[in-house]
């Protein structure tokens, strides 16, 4: 069927330009979040343009991202309209290519205008495809980079299905004639430079009807930004947040605090052991104190991150309490091998997580979840095999005692204070915090201290007092290191 195609008529028509942040589960796996409801920005009707247009990398810029996306065109007006009805309100579907500067990031407050809303930087196009002519749930998009296809995904997942967004969107306000809404990008965006050639196509999953290739040209700007505003600044955060990863934006690999080796160190000392030469070194405070275990077989090592809740106060839990909370952000956030350490400030009477969260961290891979507070579900969270270090049992609802505030910032939890990144050995004997600047070093005595108390144990066995022998003497000492020589040996 011949499509009709996207001219200066559809970019006049439109309003305003509505984007949704985070929409496919490989984009929602690739930034480590995954949002509960959907969130939006909007970009100005100026910043739309035809295929074929170029469009500028602002000077002293480095960082212009892509992002093809599928775009809808409303073609009814849509005021508090049922997600049952919301397609009908739509007009066509087409490809467009959501273009921004990271380099600007900062000062946008999360509104994305200077970032996102240059002129060009919403190219639509070519043609447009009629919504009644497709499933929304079977469309293809695919984005190419100087001929190389970086984005190739499919509607069939999405975290939010278009209809959804629709119906959302117009709970607030009116979708209009003209409107165009961007559905969200999958994984592979990635960043552009001048004399580059970005494509994006949107068709149906049996290629009957596409949108043909939306094509962008990169072209470097040559006019500074007036000193009175916010100026161009970068950093490898916002390179990594560019390019997907660090290796894609060229950055060394970040390396790890808990390296395998040094895990498997710690995984071979006892806790005993750890706290001992921790107290060497004047640490007297770093165990979290009067928790008991889902799991008292486990012994756990790995990394912190942290969750704070504050006294519930009935006003602030309206705004912090529900919805896609730093609680759940917390869990949903939560890394193969770390443990997330929960700030309840000792509060027994009501739970801090219960079965379905726990349940989610342990499939994210965490390591184990550490609250000084309660736990809901009890029997179900006892039934994981990731060990959960808690207070007590209760049965009652966060929402009684406590807030859900903020994550990854320094907390007390058990009386010991916890800052992200720092290293949490854990077993029946108690809950070590240990700071990841020394751990090699502490470990490093520790197998010694070992090897030591070995020998002594052996020498007790044998018959010897305990007096010179444990702590060892001079004497013993020698004797100690020709034992050790001999090991060695063996």
């Amino acid at each position: 069927m011949a499509l009709e195609q996207v001219n200066g008529d559809t970019l006049a028509a439109a309003r305003k330009v509505v984007a949704v942040h985070i929409n496919y589960p490989s984009r929602a796996a690739q930034r480590g979040r995954t949002p509960a409801q959907p969130s939006y920005f909007l970009k100005p009707s100026s910043s739309l343009a035809l295929g074929g247009s170029p469009v500028e990398r602002p000077a002293g810029c480095e960082l212009l991202g892509y992002e093809g996306e599928i775009a809808l065109v409303i073609g009814k007006a849509a005021r508090r309209v049922s997600i049952e009805d919301a397609w009908s309100h739509v007009a066509a579907v087409t490809a467009s290519n959501d273009l921004g500067v990271y380099d600007l990031r900062y000062a946008d407050k999360g509104s994305n205008l200077r970032s996102k809303g240059g002129d060009g930087f919403t190219p639509v196009g070519p043609a447009l495809i009629p919504a009644d002519a497709v499933d929304p749930s079977k469309l293809r998009i695919r984005t190419w980079h100087n001929g190389d296809l970086v984005q190739d995904d499919t509607t069939e997942d999405l975290l939010f299905p278009f209809a959804r967004l629709i119906a959302d969107l117009s709970q607030l306000l009116t979708l209009e004639e003209g409107d165009i809404i961007l559905t969200g990008t999958p994984a592979g965006a990635s960043v552009a430079a001048p004399g580059d050639v970005l494509e994006v196509e949107v068709g149906t999953l049996d290629g009957s009807l596409t949108t043909g290739r939306l094509a962008t040209t990169v072209e470097q700007g040559t006019t500074a930004f007036a000193d009175f505003g916010a100026q161009p600044k970068v950093d490898d955060l916002q390179r990594e947040e560019a390019y997907g990863s660090r290796e894609a934006a060229g950055l060394a690999a970040v390396e790890p605090v808990l390296t395998p080796e040094l895990k498997a160190k710690l995984e071979s000392v006892a806790t005993a052991t750890l706290s001992s030469q921790m107290r060497k070194r004047g640490l007297n405070n770093v165990s979290i104190d009067g928790l008991q275990a889902t799991r008292p077989d486990r012994r756990v090592v790995g990394v912190a991150r942290t969750l704070r809740y504050v006294p519930n106060r009935e006003d602030l839990f309206k705004t912090h309490g529900g919805g896609f909370n730093a609680q759940k952000k917390a869990i949903d956030s939560v890394n193969e091998g770390e443990i997330l350490v929960m700030e309840a400030r000792g509060e027994k009477g009501t739970g801090t997580v219960g079965d379905i969260l726990a349940l989610r961290a342990q499939v994210r891979g965490a390591a184990a979840i550490i609250t000084d507070g309660g736990v809901r579900d009890y029997s179900a969270v006892a039934g994981l095999e990731m060990p959960t270090y808690f207070a007590n049992p209760h049965p009652a609802v966060l929402g009684r005692r406590h807030i859900p505030w903020d994550t990854d910032i320094t907390i007390a939890c058990g009386g010991a204070t916890v800052q992200p990144g720092d290293i949490i050995v854990a077993d029946s004997d108690g809950i070590l915090v240990i700071p990841p600047a020394i751990a090699e070093e502490l470990v490093a005595d520790c197998i010694q201290q070992e090897r030591e108390e070995t020998f002594i144990f052996e020498m007790v066995k044998q018959g010897n007092s305990v007096d010179g022998l444990y702590p060892m003497n001079s004497e013993w000492q020698a004797r100690y290191q020709e034992w050790e020589a001999g090991n060695h040996n063996d």
